[in-house]
Parts: structure tokens; C-alpha cells; sequence
């Protein structure tokens, strides 16, 4: 499975170029590259700047893929090697909603620059930290990915209970992101979006904090 996911996501990372190339004669001689928070197009190019946008993202994607996959190699933690395979299914989770969302800014410059659907990509994003919520209560102490804070890094235990709370609010939290996102209009979604991302950031840290207290405070006979 490991083998296919490491020749696959190469094919997933080159399917906008491909997208690109296939759409070219259909895409306006401008088009729009960014878009503000309500999902209006408030950048515009030309057809070449999509080029180029398009070669730094897929670029850009590659390096945060071989960088997930290979950081453990850098990890002095002696857990590292264990979180290889983990971190390579994360990365290439990260390489499809990448693509996938340069796939959708491609679609809109081929259709005259539609505008861009917030909601769509709120609700990916939820998908995704669904997906990354499934795989955290895996991960082994490391520097590089997960709650790495000053008590997780030092105590296992409190690295195994954070990222235990952390990966069922994380995955329940996302699909809850995936519908609400769907249903919701554009600014209420957003609202919902960034809510959500804070209680699930902010729970598991306080978790995290108030079992290191607990460890420290010296129990009474």
C-alpha cells in the first residue's frame, strides 16, 4: 500500500498540469489567481501568469510532500522511524487537497471566472482534518508534527492522552466542518470554519497543560 501511495501521489500532483493543458484553448485570455474570503476573484493575469501560478503550486506541493515524508530523518526523538508510514499518508492526504484545489481555480478560469466557492473549501478542509484527526493518535513524540508542546515533548504520557482527545476532536470536528461548511451560507460557514479550528486547537492544549500540572503537583498522604 506504502509503495502505492509513493508512486500514485506523483500522478495526483501532475494531474493539474495535465488539467491545464487539456482546458488551455478553452481559458479567457484573463483570468482570476486569488481570491478575497467571500470566494471573489481580486487578483487578475493572464493566461502565462496561470502558468507560472500553476508551476509554483504543484512545486510548492512536492515540497511539502517530500518534506512530511522525510522529516523523520531529522527527528531525534527515538520514536521517528515508527512515524514514517504515518506521515507519508498524511502527505499525500495534503497532495490531493492541494491538487484538488488547484484543479478548482483551473475549472474557474475555464469557465469565465466563476466565483470561487468558500464553502467547497472549508468542507475539503474539514475532510482533511478529519483524515489527519484518524492518524494523530498514532504519531509518536517528534518535533516536527502533532501538539508539540513543551509537556507533550518531554512526558510520553501526556503526548499519548493529548493526541488521543486531539484525534477524535480533530476527526469529529472535521466531518462536522465537511456538512455544516456544505449547508451554511458562505460568511456563516466561515464563521463555523474558524470556531471549530479553534476549539479543536485549543481543548487539546489545555488538556495537555492541566495534565502536566497534574504530574507536578505533589500528591498528599
Amino acid at each position: 500500500m506504502n509503495t502505492f501511495l509513493k508512486r500514485i501521489v506523483w500522478v495526483i500532483m501532475l494531474i493539474p498540469a495535465i488539467y491545464l493543458a487539456i482546458a488551455w484553448d478553452t481559458i479567457p485570455d484573463t483570468v482570476a489567481l486569488h481570491f478575497d474570503l467571500k470566494g471573489q476573484p481580486d487578483s487578475f493575469g493572464s493566461k502565462s501568469d496561470l502558468i507560472k501560478t500553476s508551476i509554483f503550486l504543484i512545486i510548492g506541493n512536492a515540497v511539502v510532500y517530500l518534506i512530511l515524508t522525510n522529516v523523520y530523518r531529522i527527528d531525534p526523538k527515538r520514536y521517528a522511524a515508527e512515524n514514517k508510514t504515518r506521515l507519508q499518508r498524511i502527505g499525500f492526504a495534503v497532495c490531493v487537497f492541494m491538487s484538488a484545489v488547484l484543479c478548482f481555480v483551473i475549472y474557474n478560469a475555464a469557465h469565465g471566472n466563476i466565483r470561487f466557492s468558500t464553502r467547497l473549501m472549508f468542507a475539503g478542509m474539514g475532510l482533511l482534518f478529519a483524515f489527519i484527526g484518524n492518524y494523530m493518535h498514532t504519531i509518536k513524540p517528534n518535533y516536527f508534527a502533532g501538539f508539540r508542546l513543551p509537556w507533550t515533548l518531554e512526558n510520553e504520557d501526556n503526548w499519548k492522552r493529548t493526541h488521543l482527545l486531539g484525534g477524535k476532536l480533530w476527526f469529529i470536528g472535521g466531518l462536522v466542518l465537511a456538512v455544516v461548511c456544505l449547508i451554511l451560507p458562505a460568511t456563516a460557514s466561515m464563521i463555523a470554519f474558524y470556531t471549530i479550528m479553534i476549539i479543536m486547537v485549543i481543548i487539546p492544549a489545555v488538556y495537555s497543560y492541566r495534565l502536566y500540572r497534574k504530574s507536578k503537583t505533589p500528591t498528599t498522604k
